[in-house]
């Protein structure tokens, strides 16, 4: 896999997060174990496609 594919993954999972936090956050009674998962989740992805793309140029 390319770096610029896996960049692109990773960026595809970042989106898939953020879409599952925006549906957990609108619940009524969110899980809050859950939120801060998927926000610490989300935060290591975006480090590391920031780290990545750093390597690209």
């Amino acid at each position: 896999m390319s770096m610029q594919a896996h960049v692109a993954e990773l960026e595809r999972r970042h989106e898939a997060l953020d879409k599952a936090l925006r549906e957990e956050t609108a619940r009524p009674a969110s899980d809050e174990v859950r939120v801060n998962d998927l926000k610490r989740r989300k935060l290591y992805l975006k480090d590391e496609i920031a780290r990545l793309k750093g390597t690209l140029h």
